[in-house]
């Protein structure tokens, strides 16, 4: 799996990408903080809210439960051993 650096205020925080997938246009990753075993690691979909002027992506927690559960939907469409719920 791909890791990945967030830089927050707490400081650095690692995360592995599991996918990533599109939907109308906004792209999406599901992430797990379990290099190993995804079962039983945390999981959180982070939609990319970059702007075309930055230099390095910028991710964010979705906060709506409607795109939250279509993204979920795709998310448990591509990867047949995980089953998302939320």
């Amino acid at each position: 799996m791909e890791e990945i650096i967030f830089e927050t205020e707490d400081g650095e925080v690692s995360f592995f990408i599991i996918a990533e997938t599109k939907l109308q246009g906004k792209s999406y990753i599901l992430v797990t903080d379990s290099p190993d075993d995804t079962e039983d690691g945390d999981f959180m979909v982070l939609r990319d809210v970059s702007g075309a002027g930055d230099e390095e992506a910028i991710y964010n927690e979705i906060e709506d439960e409607e795109e939250m559960m279509a993204v979920i939907k795709i998310f448990n469409e591509l990867l047949d051993d995980i089953n998302l719920e939320v």
